[in-house]
């Protein structure tokens, strides 16, 4: 068993495919095929069902935790050895959802980042908050942007942004000065998971109301796009919308209001490399941030 024969077998699972997964990598699709025989062979079980669909085994999947934590370790020394040369060389994994976290929060940092260490590779990945969550845990990035109260990762708040109703340019609420969620609950409701549908979820349990969910979508574009055609009403992170404002919609606050906290998280804090502190550094730098992290205490 190798290092290499695991980060193939983690690219693998996380591609679904074996085609994919030898694109990502740069390699043939013969030597994936092969790698994942040998470990296979070597641990005595199947690793992966073939089929239409390329699925992960039980112990499959239990010894894929297993992979990802071994290269997250095996990563963590590199940065390490990189750190003690001055960080020359290395890799940053990043977890990324939504228009705030990519478009807003994640170029100026970027920028900085890059300009003081230029030997440091950035991977971004961008998917729903749930899904960056999930990375996390699995550590399959370093850093993933989540939205705060999560008690999974070690969390470093960066900002922090009020939800506000989204409503078409002719709906009757308009002319309300601000918005209550059982208000929205009267018309089909376009939930976005770009970010913040945990928090707006939670705000309607709260207040035991059930929005008439209409649109679920992945993109903060098309919530936008349901509601300037007429077809919705909507909640959204004031700061996720576009600078300028586009025709066809209306924002109102909520009453009362409702703030989302965005902040960086990693699955241990005592474990993170030097390369994943110091972009955390940077992004506090760069934001001011709100509030408290809460990293666990260093152990030696």
């Amino acid at each position: 068993m190798t290092l290499t024969q695991l980060e193939i077998f983690s690219t693998v699972a996380a591609r679904r495919g074996f085609t994919a997964a030898a694109l990502q990598l740069g390699i043939s699709q013969s030597g994936v095929s092969h790698a994942i025989e040998a470990l296979e062979q070597e641990f005595g079980v199947a690793l992966l069902r073939r089929g239409k669909n390329l699925e992960r085994t039980d112990v499959g999947a239990r010894l894929l935790l297993q992979a990802q934590a071994m290269l997250g370790l095996a990563e963590s020394m590199r940065q390490e050895a990189s750190d003690a040369r001055g960080m020359k060389r290395g890799t940053l994994r990043i977890g990324s959802f939504g228009p705030t976290a990519s478009l807003r929060l994640l170029p100026p940092v970027l920028e900085k980042y890059r300009a003081e260490y230029p030997g440091i590779e950035i991977h971004v990945d961008e998917g729903p908050d749930g899904e960056v969550a999930q990375w996390l845990a699995d550590h399959r990035v370093d850093i993933g942007f989540v939205t705060l109260p999560d008690e999974r990762f070690d969390t470093f708040p960066i900002m922090e942004d009020q939800l506000v109703a989204l409503l078409p340019l002719a709906h009757p609420l308009t002319k309300k000065s601000a918005v209550t969620l059982e208000e929205l609950c009267a018309s089909p409701f376009a939930m976005t998971r770009a970010g913040s549908e945990d928090i707006i979820g939670g705000l309607f349990r709260t207040l035991r109301l059930r929005p008439n969910v209409r649109w679920r979508s992945l993109q903060l574009v098309s919530t936008i796009a349901a509601v300037a055609r007429g077809e919705a009403v909507s909640i959204v992170a004031e700061s996720a919308l576009p600078p300028e404002k586009a025709p066809g919609y209306v924002k109102k606050p909520l009453r009362p209001a409702a703030r989302r906290q965005v902040a960086l998280a990693v699955p241990d804090a005592r474990r993170m490399s030097p390369a994943a502190r110091e972009f955390i550094r940077m992004a506090q730098e760069v934001f001011s941030h709100p509030g408290q992290s809460t990293a666990r205490p260093a152990t030696r």
